[in-house]
C-alpha cells in the first residue's frame, strides 16, 4: 500500500545527472556552432534592420499614406480606411509612432518569412500524406507549447537581440499558414481537378492554375491568423530585446505604470484590428472573385 500511495519517480541523483548532461551537451553545442548559426541568420537580421529603418526614418506622412493605400487596395472599404487613419493619427498624437513602426516592421518581416516557408510546406503536406503525418505532430507541439518556452533555446543559441526574437515569433506564428494552405488545397473540388486533367494539365499547371487560386481564400485566412499570432508574440519577445510596443508594456508591468501599459496596449489592439479587417476584407474579395471565375 505504501508503494501505491506514492507515484514511482526516477532517483533524484540520476535525474540530476541526466539534466546536467543535457544542459552541458546543449552548452557545448552552443559554443561549437553558435557563431556559425548566428552568421546563417545574418540575412534575416539585415532584412529586419532595413525594414525597421524604412518605417522609422521615412517621413511619417509617407508611411501614413502608404498604409492608407494598402488598406484601400486590400479592403476597398472607406470605413476600414477611415478607421485605420484615425487609429494611426491617435497613435502618433500620443507619441507612440516610432514604437508602432518598429512593431509593424517586425510583423511584416515575420509574415513574409512565414509565408515563404509555410506555403511550400503546406503544399507538400497536401501532395504527400507521409509529409503530413510527419509535420502535423510538429505543428501540434508548436501550437501547444507555451510561448515563453520558445525563447529559451533561441536565446541560448543566439543571445539577446532582434534575430532571436524574430525566430521565436516565426516559430509561434507559422502553423496557421501551413495548416490552412494544406486544408485549402485538399478542399478543392475533385471535379475541378478532373477537368484540369482532361485538358492535359501537368502537376505544376494543376497546382498553379487550379488548386492555388481556388485555395487562395483559405490561404488568406491562414495569413490573417499568422499576422495575429505574430502580433501577440511580439509583446512576449520584447523580453529578449525585440523593440516596439512590447517593451513599454513590459516596462509598465515591471514598474506598475498603468497609463503607459494601457496606451501601448490600445495601440497594439488598434494595429491588430487594422491588420485583421484589411486581410479579412481582402480574403472575402478573393473568394468572390474565385466564385465568379470558376462559377
Amino acid at each position: 500500500m505504501e508503494f501505491l500511495s506514492k507515484f514511482p519517480q526516477m532517483d533524484d541523483a540520476l535525474l540530476r545527472d541526466l539534466k546536467k548532461s543535457i544542459d552541458e551537451s546543449f552548452r557545448g553545442f552552443t559554443r561549437a556552432y553558435g557563431d556559425g548559426i548566428e552568421s546563417f541568420f545574418e540575412p534575416l537580421r539585415l532584412f529586419l534592420v532595413y525594414a525597421e529603418q524604412f518605417m522609422t526614418r521615412t517621413p511619417w506622412i509617407v508611411i501614413f499614406l502608404l498604409i492608407m493605400a494598402i488598406a484601400w487596395f486590400g479592403s476597398r472599404n472607406w470605413k476600414i480606411v477611415v478607421g485605420a487613419a484615425a487609429t494611426l493619427l491617435l497613435i502618433g498624437y500620443f507619441g507612440m509612432w516610432d514604437d508602432t513602426m518598429k512593431t509593424i516592421s517586425m510583423i511584416f518581416v515575420c509574415t513574409v518569412i512565414s509565408i515563404a516557408l509555410g506555403i511550400p510546406l503546406g503544399i507538400a503536406m497536401s501532395r504527400w500524406n507521409r509529409v503530413q503525418s510527419v509535420v502535423n505532430p510538429i505543428l501540434d507541439v508548436m501550437q501547444t507549447m507555451p510561448s515563453f518556452v520558445y525563447l529559451i533555446p533561441v536565446v541560448m543559441l543566439l543571445g539577446i537581440g532582434k534575430v532571436p526574437g524574430l525566430i521565436a515569433v516565426v516559430i509561434y506564428a507559422m502553423p496557421p499558414i501551413i495548416r490552412l494552405t494544406n486544408l485549402g488545397i485538399r478542399l478543392v473540388d475533385a471535379d475541378m481537378l478532373e477537368a484540369a486533367d482532361a485538358f492535359g494539365s501537368n502537376g505544376w499547371q494543376r497546382l498553379s492554375k487550379v488548386q492555388l487560386p481556388l485555395a487562395l481564400p483559405t490561404i488568406m485566412a491562414g495569413i490573417n491568423q499568422t499576422i495575429m499570432m505574430a502580433l501577440a508574440m511580439v509583446v512576449i519577445a520584447s523580453m529578449i530585446g525585440v523593440q516596439g510596443l512590447g517593451q513599454p508594456v513590459l516596462r509598465a508591468i515591471s514598474n506598475q505604470y498603468f497609463t503607459l501599459g494601457m496606451f501601448n496596449g490600445f495601440a497594439i489592439v488598434g494595429i491588430a484590428i487594422i491588420f485583421d479587417r484589411v486581410s479579412q476584407a481582402f480574403g472575402k474579395r478573393l473568394q468572390k472573385h474565385t466564385e465568379v471565375v470558376h462559377g
